[in-house]
């Protein structure tokens, strides 16, 4: 017998994604761990590893497709394994309940739909002990009907002692995904029953915000002008700063930082860099450093909103704002308070370069609890950006120019920098991000407050 592979979820926004490359044939032989696909999305383009053995018996969608939906049939296997896995579903349940088909999907799509299936009727007879194997936890049953569940999130939940009839999942169709498992805690109360089908649905809060109109709405005639479509990251980014600006309570703070000291140890420190070899330290560097210094001075704007509580991040994961062709990212430098300039320049350089290739992983821009954008490249003075939920605040940095500053009582020039912090007054208020931004100022104005 033969099952579908289904077009992945790489990541919880994702809606559709370009197969760009098959790297296998019809006919060919693959085992688990294979790589058999790349998966091209809004940001990066994934390997799709097989889960199951088999044969591929037909590719569904040529290579180059883009706007292959999720969960749509990419490819068909066929074999022992997947004769097994796709067997129908058990008229009595005295016969083995068969493997979930998301088994042999492949590996990263944690976020994908699982096959709806009709639970069996009701019997009698007792069931037959489960089969060995995590595979086999794919029949797990809650009030009757199977629980649906990715691979990776079973077994984090059988690792961590979770019960997953206990757990309400975030992915399509109430499946259970890796973020519910990661978040989740033993003894947690079961999730409220899904709703009937049929039963009316409330409207996504989206769905009752104004809609945009057409510009022929707006008296532009149609004809004059051209109409670029939108892409999966220009939508993603559209919908995700939509939400942010609309449902998170903002404010921004503004501070005059002068970075004459800065300049001129960015100055020495690349010449030292160039003898031994190494990479040059940007002044964005430097304000990521800077940065995850002062979040750990003021833990508290190191911190994100939940509806449990407050969220207070063990370490700075600093986001840091990269554009590329059709949109943003946002790559991650993980625990940068940890780590010197050069570590970070060099981690910097790397991660924006894959940016623009798409060519980063999910887990090197999935997170963060602080995000920098610096416009100051483009000569732009002051800003303030959308926060990147679910992060409490994000770093705005201005160019650094020459204006008139007063030292004493008297009238001097200096190299002055312009930054705006935007807060989610949920988690950062106002004294908080004051605090945050005084503990920032002095060490970018001179430096060696960093390594003291």
């Amino acid at each position: 017998m033969s099952i579908d592979i289904l077009m992945p979820a790489l990541s919880p926004t994702m809606e559709e994604g370009t197969l760009a490359k098959w790297h296998v044939k019809k006919g060919d032989a693959v085992r688990s761990g294979d790589v058999i696909a790349e998966i091209e999305t809004d940001k990066a383009t994934m390997e799709v590893e097989a889960v199951d053995e088999g044969t591929i018996e037909e590719l569904l969608v040529p290579e180059g497709t883009e706007g292959v939906k999720v969960n749509a049939p990419i490819a068909r296997l066929s074999g022992e394994d997947a004769g097994a896995s796709t067997a129908p579903a058990p008229k009595a349940s005295s016969s083995p309940e068969p493997k979930s088909s998301e088994e042999v999907s492949p590996k990263v799509t944690e976020g994908a739909k699982a096959p709806t299936a009709a639970p069996p009727p009701p019997s009698a007879s007792p069931p037959p002990p489960p089969q060995a194997g995590e595979e086999r936890k794919a029949s797990a049953q809650r009030d009757g009907q199977r629980i649906f569940a990715s691979p990776l999130a079973r077994r984090i939940a059988e690792q961590k002692g979770l019960d997953l009839s206990a757990m309400k999942g975030s992915g399509p169709h109430g499946r259970i995904v890796k973020a519910d498992v990661d978040t989740a805690q033993p003894g947690q109360t079961k999730a409220p029953a899904a709703a009937p089908a049929g039963a009316p649905q409330a409207a996504p809060a989206a769905q009752a915000q104004r809609q945009p109109q057409s510009l022929e709405h707006y008296g532009i005639a149609a004809g004059s002008y051209d109409l670029i479509p939108l892409d999966g990251m220009r939508k993603t980014v559209a919908r995700r700063m939509t939400d942010s600006f609309r449902d998170v309570p903002h404010f921004p703070l503004n501070l005059d930082i002068e970075i004459d000291a800065l300049l001129a140890a960015r100055a020495k420190i690349n010449a030292m860099l160039e003898k031994s070899g190494g990479g040059k330290v940007s002044v964005n560097d430097m304000v990521i450093k800077a940065a995850a210094v002062a979040l750990k001075q003021v833990p508290e704007a190191n911190a994100s909103y939940t509806p449990e509580g407050i969220a207070m991040h063990h370490h700075a994961d600093i986001s840091m704002a990269v554009a590329v062709p059709g949109g943003l990212i946002t790559p991650i430098i993980f625990k940068a308070e940890t780590k010197g300039l050069s570590q970070i320049a060099a981690e910097a350089k790397d991660l924006a370069e894959r940016a623009r290739t798409k060519k980063l992983k999910p887990e090197e821009f999935q997170g963060g609890t602080f995000s920098i954008s610096n416009l100051g490249m483009f000569g732009i003075k002051s800003f303030a950006s959308i926060i990147n939920e679910p992060q409490g605040a994000i770093l705005s940095v201005g160019a650094g120019e020459k204006r008139p500053v007063v030292k004493g009582d008297q009238l001097a020039i200096a190299t002055v920098m312009s930054v705006t912090l935007t807060c989610d007054h949920r988690v950062v208020d106002g004294a908080t991000g004051a605090r945050f931004l005084a503990a920032l100022k002095p060490l970018l104005e001179d430096p060696i407050n960093m390594i003291v």
